[in-house]
């Protein structure tokens, strides 16, 4: 198991989820008690049964049970230890708890980014704020535009912010890099020619100013103090990111957060650019999971984040 371990390290899983893996994957060999190589699609089918009418296991528990042995065949196929998969084509239906809502259209979503530009931009009245807080107010909101195209053009997450770094910007090639993460692959996407112009003068104007109240950390996206502070000090971007879903609130009384933006993003690039390419785009590490959004599946997008996920 210390091969297969290594194996479950090298996908980038939590110590947790590797831990809870090789736990199920010992579970399945104990009750299989046969030669594990030998085993057979519809062996795997018994021992889904038999957690569900012995060990009363929901479909969500099966399901992790599931994929932790199919991460185990994966292995052994890769090292041509057996020569073919016998979890594959298997699935449990019944593991997703799911709500609809509204996915918006490309047109939709471009009319969304102009409204938060000239609303909270271009014609912002900042009367009503006081004098000592107008000049972060400016900035934040300048700020704040910037990642709100990304979230409408490239679709990406709001946890995926805080990773970017000014070198993953190519203004010249009008491209971005989004780091991989846990459950995410690296991508790099292709900018908006509007939105370079205003990334270069969010660069060259706005940013600088930031420094007034934090150091440079060399992320794209830096963090204001709180209004009773001067200095910054979490440079986290979380709090920023609930803010702008307030703003982003404001513009549209369909919006629920940010996930369904992405959602919207990934039904469009699934109409317009196929399943392989929009799996690329999206940062998807399993095809399965591209799959997901597909209209002729969902009808609109399906997934229950307004209880679960209220901020990203």
């Amino acid at each position: 198991m210390n091969e297969f371990r290594k194996y479950l390290e090298s996908k980038n899983l939590s110590k947790t989820t590797q831990s809870a893996y090789l736990r199920n994957v010992n579970l399945f060999i104990k009750w299989y008690s046969n030669d594990n190589l030998n085993a057979t699609k519809k062996d795997i089918l018994k021992y889904l049964e038999y957690l569900k009418a012995k060990k009363n296991q929901s479909n969500i528990s099966r399901r992790n049970s599931l994929i932790a042995i199919n991460h185990y065949y994966t292995y052994l196929l890769q090292n041509e230890a057996i020569t073919s998969n016998p979890t594959a084509l298997i699935k449990i239906r019944g593991t997703h708890k799911r709500t609809l809502y509204n996915i918006y259209t490309y047109e939709e979503l471009e009319n969304l980014c102009d409204r938060f530009y000239y609303s909270f931009v271009k014609d912002f009245n900042d009367n009503h704020i006081p004098k000592n807080q107008r000049q972060q107010s400016f900035l934040s909101r300048n700020r704040n535009y910037i990642m709100y195209s990304l979230l409408i053009y490239q679709g990406i997450t709001t946890n995926e912010f805080n990773n970017i770094h000014l070198d993953d910007l190519d203004t010249i090639k009008a491209t971005i890099k989004i780091k991989g993460g846990i459950k995410s692959n690296p991508r790099t996407l292709p900018l908006k020619a509007s939105q370079v112009g205003a990334i270069l003068n969010y660069l060259e104007n706005i940013r600088p100013q930031f420094f007034t109240y934090g150091e440079d950390t060399g992320k794209l996206f830096l963090a204001l103090p709180e209004c009773s502070k001067r200095k910054t000090e979490n440079p986290n971007l979380k709090e920023i990111t609930k803010g702008l879903t307030k703003q982003a609130r404001t513009l549209d009384k369909n919006f629920l957060n940010f996930k369904q933006i992405r959602a919207s993003v990934i039904t469009y690039w699934l109409k317009t650019e196929g399943l392989r390419k929009t799996q690329y785009l999206a940062g998807h590490r399993y095809i399965s999971t591209t799959e997901r959004y597909q209209p002729n599946n969902l009808d609109g997008l399906i997934e229950n984040i307004a209880k679960y996920h209220p901020y990203l």
